[in-house]
């Protein structure tokens, strides 16, 4: 029997889903399936300012990333204020699932910020010194989270042992700042 492409794609999809129906930890190893192993990148979004949820997003499998799917995260992780859509960097998304399964986790995020546009950004820095006026979630290269079941201490220290970006920690806010720009750290206090 031969199966193609997209119905392998669909049972790797599946699985993952299976698996965070269950509570296991998805993806935290690649699926198999019939004899070829799918290794497969999925993330899931609660996002609580927007009341948008995303779940089992597979936004790259066998070595390619899934236009439709990078461009459902996109959506969800849009400008609040404006609406405005901005395309996510793919690093970015990877910062986030190399982070989630580092931690044993079913790589679903709870979300403080993602994409902010010009115009919000500029409204936030005139209120908050903290956010930087050429932030990189301008550019879709940012996002502003937490990861339920976590400590946020030890989602600050499992990024910046992956050296894969900025990693800024804002313990008194409830969130920690990653991104794929260059390799650098620092916490935000207030």
């Amino acid at each position: 029997m031969r199966v193609s492409r997209r119905s392998l794609l669909r049972l790797g999809a599946g699985a993952a889903a299976s698996a965070l129906t269950m509570g296991l930890p998805a993806l935290a190893a690649p699926a198999l399936v019939g004899r070829k192993v799918l290794n497969i990148r999925t993330l899931s979004f609660d996002c609580p300012y927007s009341g948008e949820k995303l779940h089992a997003a597979t936004y790259w499998a066998e070595g390619k990333y899934i236009p439709g799917a990078l461009a459902e995260i996109s959506r969800v992780l849009r400008d609040e204020e404006t609406d405005e859509i901005h395309a996510m960097d793919p690093k970015v998304l990877d910062v986030l699932h190399r982070v989630g399964t580092t931690l044993n986790t079913d790589c679903r995020f709870e979300i403080v910020c993602g994409y902010r546009s010009a115009q919000t950004n500029a409204a936030l820095h005139s209120m908050d010194s903290l956010v930087a006026v050429n932030s990189l979630h301008m550019k879709g290269k940012a996002i502003d989270l937490s990861l339920p079941g976590r400590a946020l201490h030890d989602v600050r220290a499992t990024a910046l042992a992956l050296k894969m970006g900025g990693v800024g920690y804002y313990p008194d806010r409830g969130f920690v700042h990653l991104d794929s720009g260059r390799v650098r750290q620092w916490v935000g206090l207030g």
